[in-house]
């Protein structure tokens, strides 16, 4: 008894730190996606313009054009994909709702095999797939996950993934905009602050998937750097050759 008295403290710690992290919300992808792709496609937008020579207002009016374009098309993308995504897997578990309606012993045997092969004992395997199969509900969440490896309960919101992928996009994209919007008149601003936005957003999403943020932010500097750079050279060319 005092052995386990001593040992239930350890549980409980292990319990309350033994946490993970939510995965599959359906937001941090497009979130993170939205602010990058706002953030690059606009700064490379804009710099590309500028590179023509053209007016202050010319690059503000085309990073605003870019702001909206880029989130309503985001938005669209994002709800469609997921949308889709949402269906297949709802016209699967129909498939397997009616599979487990018409053969309750096949599938019942099917998810007995299955632990059989994870090294659970043939006997002990098919009395815990009898016990799982008596509730209708909980045996296709159990052959969701097993078969599909989806949870049922847990499907990602074409709505969420929409919002997200709009918010985020036109707040990476307001960025560049925003030294031309307080009177800037000058490229650099411009460029100045999207890369530092750029470092921080690399930088932040190193936090939720535990890799190095100076390396997640120079990552991310270096690729929307490199695209700005390349989309101005173009814009110089064609602005000498217009």
């Amino acid at each position: 008894m005092s052995i386990i008295e001593a040992q239930a403290p350890l549980h409980e710690a292990h319990r309350d730190n033994h946490t993970h992290r939510d995965v599959n919300g359906g937001w941090l992808r497009p979130a993170v996606f939205g602010a990058m792709d706002g953030l690059v496609s606009n700064l490379a937008l804009m710099t590309g313009v500028a590179g023509g020579a053209v007016s202050s207002q010319t690059i503000v009016v085309t990073g605003l054009a870019g702001l909206a374009a880029g989130a309503f098309s985001m938005a669209a993308g994002e709800y469609t994909s997921v949308a889709s995504q949402r269906e297949l897997v709802q016209a699967e578990l129909d498939v397997e709702r009616r599979q487990l309606r018409k053969h309750p012993i096949d599938e019942m045997e099917e998810l007995a095999a299955l632990y059989v092969s994870r090294g659970v004992e043939p006997a002990l395997a098919r009395e815990v797939a009898m016990q799982l199969s008596r509730d209708p509900e909980q045996a296709l969440e159990i052959h969701a996950r097993e078969e599909l490896g989806i949870d049922p309960d847990d499907l990602p919101s074409p709505m969420v993934a929409a919002v997200s992928s709009f918010g985020s996009f036109a707040l990476g994209a307001l960025l560049p905009l925003l030294p031309y919007l307080l009177g800037a008149t000058a490229l650099w601003p411009a460029v100045l602050l999207a890369l530092l936005g750029l470092f921080g957003c690399g930088a932040l999403v190193a936090r939720v998937t535990a890799r190095g943020w100076w390396f997640s932010g120079l990552r991310q500097l270096l690729l929307g750097g490199a695209a700005a750079a390349v989309t101005y050279g173009l814009g110089m060319a064609f602005g000498a050759v217009l």
